[in-house]
């Protein structure tokens, strides 16, 4: 970003006085080599000192040379500031004139420029779905200048968010505007629970990869065996954790005439985009091959035909021990993941005995506590004896092991679910051709994401076989 022609002239004495203090510093490090061969009493310097001095020499006249260069360099500034002040100068005088002043009525004033959409004028996004359609279709002009003022009003409020990781597979589009995506999260975060509770970031602005440095090797200490010994001594290693820019998406064909003459379609058409996208999302993170929380999470293994709460929740707190003990003091169990028939189904057992120690602030005679007032995606759930949120998502497979019937139950901690997101959850809209002959116009919806769960080995658990069948309540 340049500065002003102060800054500019600033920085030219900063190098001019460098210039000057390296041509000195020569000069000072020459009279010190002859001032030893002379105190030495030696005729001739080394080898070494005359190739030093000969340096140093051709170092001084280099930086004579710059300092001329920089003086040049430092009067065309000043000329350019001399310039500019006799222009401001001029530019403020005035001189009298007939014209009359206008009244007040008539004179124009800056203010605050309203918006291209307006949630007032626009409530449901039905004009930006319209302008959309119809400048994709028709190449229409109107709809085309309103889309791109809106464009240039987002360039200047979320410039940030416009910055996108780019790459042969992606594609630019338009923003959604802001109070259409604040309209609609609530309705569609319902189905990121997971997601929600992660740990997030802001997704870099460029590049379709996150890298992460990630200890492989650490340093070693030992009693050294004796005194004047060498102490263990260990080199510390990395390997680079490169981390997926994904693209999360969703599409919709919608003809003109609903578009333009349809009742409602606008929050179907708006609602059922950003429904998708935020559910493939959510079900990435958590079922992805390989780097998904199912793939990652280290399984202990609950076979039982006719499983009770009671067995399982040992097998959970076997699940936070695996955590806590790959994290140690890098992290702990904080969240316990689960479909929402395992739930309601821990909530239908009934005991006769209790845990010897609970971790939470829970009755004696109880095996866990139920948030009365949340529901799906609205936080956690409840909170276990040993004080694991519960975060219910109907995102965890249902259809696992042998007889297609088993869910999974995963036991994390939330600071090693790292999640990086746009901010603010902007979403992209773009038209693509369809069937144009038939009136009708594929949009798109789209945003940019990226996510892991593998910094450290056997930090994610779950619990998992026969004993997570489809319950009986």
């Amino acid at each position: 970003m340049p500065g002003t022609i102060d800054d500019l002239i600033a920085s030219i004495e900063v190098e001019l006085e460098a210039a000057h203090k390296r041509g000195k510093k020569c000069g000072a490090e020459i009279q010190l080599i002859l001032d030893k061969a002379q105190q030495e009493g030696r005729s001739n310097l080394t080898a070494e000192e005359d190739t030093r001095v000969a340096e140093l020499f051709a170092a001084r006249d280099q930086s004579k040379t710059d300092v001329t260069g920089i003086e040049n360099k430092l009067a065309n500034a000043n000329k350019i500031k001399t310039d500019e002040m006799e222009r401001q100068a001029e530019a403020k005088k005035t001189a009298p004139t007939e014209a009359r002043r206008p009244s007040y009525d008539q004179v124009a004033r800056v203010g605050n420029e309203e918006r291209t959409y307006r949630k007032d004028q626009d409530p449901n996004g039905k004009k930006f779905l319209a302008d959309v359609a119809q400048q994709f279709l028709f190449s229409d002009v109107e709809a085309a200048h309103r889309l791109s003022r809106h464009m240039a009003e987002e360039r200047v409020e979320r410039a940030g968010k416009l910055q996108r990781a780019v790459g042969t597979g992606a594609f630019s589009g338009l923003v959604v505007p802001q109070y259409l995506t604040d309209m609609y999260a609530p309705k569609t975060a319902n189905l990121r629970p997971f997601a929600d509770m992660c740990n997030p970031h802001q997704l870099p602005e460029a590049g379709m990869s996150v890298n992460i440095s990630r200890i492989t090797t650490s340093t070693s200490a030992d009693n050294q065996t004796s005194e004047n010994t060498p102490v263990s001594e260990t080199d510390m290693d990395d390997t680079l954790l490169t981390v997926p820019v994904k693209t999360a998406a969703g599409q919709q064909t919608v003809s003109r005439q609903a578009i333009e003459r349809g009742t409602g379609i606008e929050d179907v058409t708006m609602e059922d985009l950003f429904k998708r996208v935020s559910t493939v999302l959510d079900n990435t993170l958590i079922n992805e091959a390989t780097t998904g929380l199912s793939a990652t999470a280290t399984a202990s293994t609950y076979t039982d035909a006719t499983p009770t709460g009671a067995e399982l929740y040992p097998k959970i707190l076997g699940a936070a021990a695996g955590v806590e003990a790959a994290m140690l003091a890098m992290g702990r169990p904080t969240h316990a993941v689960m479909n929402s028939r395992r739930w309601y189904w821990l909530s239908s057992q009934m005991a006769s005995v209790w845990p010897m120690i609970n971790w939470s602030n829970l009755p004696v005679q109880a095996s866990g506590t139920a948030n009365a007032a949340s529901s799906y995606n609205s936080g956690p759930r409840g909170v276990l004896p040993c004080g694991l949120e519960v975060i219910v998502d109907n995102n965890v497979a249902t259809n696992l092991g042998a007889g297609t019937n088993e869910d999974e139950l995963f036991v994390v901690p939330r600071d090693e679910c790292h999640l990086w997101e746009d901010g603010d959850s902007p979403l992209f809209i773009r038209a693509e051709q369809a069937k144009a002959a038939s009136l009708s116009v594929l949009l798109v919806a789209y945003k940019y994401y990226a996510y892991t769960f593998g910094r450290y080995a056997n930090g994610m658990q779950k619990v998992s076989g026969t004993g997570l069948a489809t319950p009986t309540f």
